[in-house]
């Protein structure tokens, strides 16, 4: 049992500090020699932080060597709520500092200068950055359900269609989902791409923007979806349903990935037994999601209800989706040269996924 986190480590260092001081004040060098002429108390009190020392001393969780990882994650993944409330956090041997964000950009942005380890981000933001030439890797990919991105118009709204979108301004963010959306629909309806005005807003700007009548139509992901449908009555113009793949990404930084392989590779075991868990207690985990991000039961259903969201290896289909979108961002003027995504997929983590795998299907 570990009495302590890594995070205790400096108000255990001053106990023990203190404990040291008291030894050697409560027994005098000079009195060594008498040491059986002692007050009782004072030996007993010498056992008793002799061995609180040496169970201090024992304890995994509290080594000066601890290995943490750095996680950056959007309320969209909800990673660290589902590993939390999965239960699949209690025995880890390393300290994880978590981050989050609003958008994928500042996730990416934040694994090219290494503030963090590992970040969870929707493709775009990352084949982006990556094309630049950044130092990271894909270790892993997300799914979920592809109704969760969509272009949203007020109830009230003339707009049925993406053709009726014409000259009307809609929000995005630069380098996201909602960016990607926007230029498929409109390339798959014929129309050109420079056809609508772009307002760029971050999700909760984006849905103030639509409340008070300062763009026509927002384009997001969820919870932002489901917040909008169930307490504005936004409607859908459409989803990525048949149109991308929405693939979000696992990545790590390259020094990361040298150096905290291990790390990495358990924390990829413990990701999809967590995805499991709530894709098998949707509601149960709706309740806990509420609670913590201060929404709405419903919403969380919602969302959480119909997501599917799923953790796997770098396989096939992932590659082909990868290369199918990084060259319609370069055809769309999104990545300004063609990029090769081979030399950012790493698939030599899929013993992680196998092995989590394994564990699950013995635990039935």
């Amino acid at each position: 049992m570990r009495l302590f986190d890594a995070g205790d480590r400096r108000i255990v260092d001053g106990f023990m500090a203190c404990a040291v001081c008291f030894v050697r004040c409560a027994i005098p060098r000079c009195c060594d020699a008498h040491a059986s002429q002692l007050p009782e108390e004072i030996t007993l009190s010498s056992r008793i932080v002799t061995a609180l020392l040496l169970a201090l001393a024992a304890q995994p969780g509290i080594a000066k060597d601890t290995v943490t990882l750095r996680v950056g994650e959007q309320n969209y993944f909800n990673i660290q709520a589902s590993m939390e409330a999965s239960g699949v956090l209690k025995d880890v041997r390393y300290a994880i500092e978590w981050k989050h964000f609003q958008a994928a950009a500042p996730v990416a942005e934040s694994l090219s200068g290494n503030a963090i380890d590992v970040g969870f981000l929707g493709d775009s933001a990352l084949l982006t950055l990556a094309a630049r030439g950044a130092p990271v890797k894909v270790v892993a990919v997300s799914r979920q359900s592809l109704d969760g991105v969509a272009i949203l118009v007020p109830k009230n709204s003339p707009v049925r269609t993406v053709a009726d979108l014409q000259g009307k301004t809609i929000a995005v963010w630069r380098g996201a989902w909602s960016q990607q959306l926007v230029l498929r629909a409109l390339e798959h309806a014929g129309l050109r791409m420079d056809s609508v005005k772009y307002a760029y807003l971050m999700p909760i700007d984006a849905t103030n923007a639509l409340a008070n009548g300062s763009v026509d139509a927002v384009s997001l992901w969820e919870p932002f979806v489901s917040t909008l449908a169930l307490r504005q009555g936004a409607r859908p113009v459409t989803t990525a349903q048949g149109l991308m793949p929405a693939l979000s990404f696992v990545a790590a930084n390259d020094e990361a990935a040298a150096g905290k392989r291990a790390e990495i590779t358990d924390f990829l075991k413990r990701v999809a037994a967590a995805r499991q868990w709530v894709d098998s207690h949707p509601r149960e985990y709706a309740q806990l999601w509420a609670k913590r991000a201060q929404l709405e039961p419903d919403v969380a259903y919602r969302w959480l209800g119909n997501a599917h969201q799923r953790v796997g290896p770098v396989d096939d289909a992932a590659a082909k989706d990868a290369q199918n979108t990084a060259d319609f961002l370069h055809k769309a003027g999104v990545i300004p040269v063609a990029y090769d995504t081979t030399k950012l997929l790493d698939r030599s983590y899929a013993g992680a996924f196998a092995a989590a795998a394994q564990q699950t299907a013995a635990a039935r």
